[in-house]
């Protein structure tokens, strides 16, 4: 009796041994070290975890800064100083990034879009775009319940007075979020520098289009004719600027000019969106109230 314990007891400390052994090797083949920089950067960034540098939070950016593969700057929610103090920390250029911020094709307001049936019901445009698609006119147009501004954990949407969505551009991160919650497909990342703009997405034809919303591109062709040649086209009764060309070309506000409806645009981030600076051929949209029901 007292030998089989004596081998039970052998037997279990042989296999620890054992097992210790294999661990040990196991440890030392499998080991993966890692730069002790990472959590250094890590803790130097904002922890917003938003996405808006390419990756899916802090922690890879940092990896992605030591390894090479990415620079500070690319972080657009930290300070210009915090991403100094990493690029300092790591020996390297803190790098350059141009910014990019979201932005909404639709300026359809509730003072020069129509709608046709009152929605009640939960306030989320997400809700309300399946009841048979909002109650607004146009098909295409922003529903204004807000889900966007919402969504933004960086305060960086208001609505305004006629429930449009207005983007802060120095508060925004390029998140994506907004893109990601609106019903409508209409909001889209872009870099500053990319100032010539459809706010429209309407595929009606032209006076069905107008007869929605005021401020509806009616393919007109205008904007094609007086932009650089190739640059903008029609497309499904919609002008669409051919942003891989835009580089190419010297792009000024010219055209925006001759835009009857206002719907191609003139973005600067001090002066905002603008439209035709003539006045002739653009109509001035003078309406401060909502357009009545139906």
């Amino acid at each position: 009796m007292l030998m089989s314990i004596g081998m039970a007891a052998l037997f279990m400390i042989t296999l620890g041994i054992v097992l210790a052994v294999i661990l040990a090797i196991a440890n030392k083949k499998l080991f993966v070290y890692e730069d002790p920089r990472i959590e250094a950067v890590d803790e130097m960034l904002p922890q917003a975890q938003c996405g808006a540098c390419g990756t899916p939070g802090c922690r890879p950016f940092a990896e992605a800064v030591v390894s090479g593969t990415k620079n500070p700057a690319e972080c657009t929610v930290n300070t210009a100083e915090g991403n100094e103090e990493i690029a300092a920390f790591i020996g390297v250029d803190m790098g350059e990034h141009e910014k990019v911020v979201a932005r909404l094709a639709c300026a359809g307001g509730t003072h020069v879009a129509k709608t046709r049936a009152k929605y009640e019901g939960m306030q989320s445009c997400q809700a309300a775009s399946v009841v048979a698609g909002g109650g607004k006119g146009c098909s295409w147009g922003c529903l204004g319940l807000a889900d966007c501004a919402d969504v933004c954990d960086f305060d960086a949407i208001f609505m305004d007075e006629h429930g449009l969505p207005i983007v802060i551009e120095d508060k925004c991160t390029a998140c994506n979020d907004c893109v990601i919650v609106c019903p409508k497909d209409l909001f889209s990342l872009m870099p500053v520098s990319e100032k010539l703009f459809v706010a429209c997405k309407s595929l009606a034809e032209g006076d069905v289009a107008e007869e929605d919303c005021e401020v509806a591109c009616t393919a007109c062709e205008r904007c094609v004719k007086d932009a650089p040649e190739g640059l903008i086209v029609i497309k499904n009764n919609l002008a669409v600027i051919d942003y891989s060309k835009y580089a190419d070309f010297e792009v000024d506000r010219n055209p925006i000019e001759r835009c009857p409806t206002g719907a191609i645009v003139w973005l600067d981030s001090k002066l905002g969106s603008t439209r035709s600076s003539t006045g002739k051929e653009s109509k001035k949209i003078l309406r401060t109230e909502s357009l009545p029901l139906g």
